[in-house]
């Protein structure tokens, strides 16, 4: 395995990791999460307290499948020791814009005085909150949470009409890890 194209990521205290035949399972206080990384030529072990993502080629692809893998893994990590976060603010001038959470969907009322309701879905197993003029995204899985986050914000985009007057929507304002790191 050559030394330059492999990435390390330690395990934190909590985390328990779980390697078998491109199965990397993570578990930690926050939850579990499961994901099949595979790849030919990419070879990922347990050495004590890290994970070592390395390549058996010195190739441009090989050296890129393992950066995206160690990345997958350390967001693995990250996740279920402490949530990923994404605040949208709610922004209307004129019409106020209803928001209501149920399991699977987040419907969005009145906007721009709309009479029918726009439905965002929401994601594996993200979940949303309302907070004041605010909606919080967290989970475990950066991938659900982003994608929740980024389907309510494209029901809100402003299409036809020009954006510098009608500024009204949700947008996303900021994003990071809940608590623990």
């Amino acid at each position: 395995m050559p030394k330059d194209i492999t990435k390390f990521i330690s395990i934190p205290d909590g985390v328990d990791v779980d390697l078998k035949s491109g199965l990397v399972h993570v578990s930690g206080p926050k939850g579990n999460i499961e994901r099949m990384l595979w790849h030919p030529d990419v070879l990922i072990d347990k050495v004590d307290s890290t994970i070592r993502v390395g390549a058996r080629s010195s190739g441009k692809k090989a050296k890129a499948v393992v950066g995206t893998y160690a990345s997958h893994v350390q967001n693995m990590v990250t996740g279920v020791s402490g949530e990923f976060e994404y605040r949208l603010k709610i922004v209307y001038a004129h019409f106020p814009i209803q928001i209501k959470i149920s399991d699977d969907k987040v419907s969005i009322a009145n906007f721009l005085g709309e009479r029918k309701n726009r439905y965002a879905k929401i994601m594996g197993d993200a979940k949303v909150e309302l907070d004041g003029d605010e909606i919080v995204v967290y989970g475990v899985n950066i991938e659900e949470v982003g994608q929740t986050a980024a389907n309510i914000e494209q029901k809100t985009k402003i299409r036809k009409l020009d954006p510098r007057v009608f500024q009204d929507g949700i947008y996303i304002v900021n994003k990071g890890v809940r608590d623990g790191f």
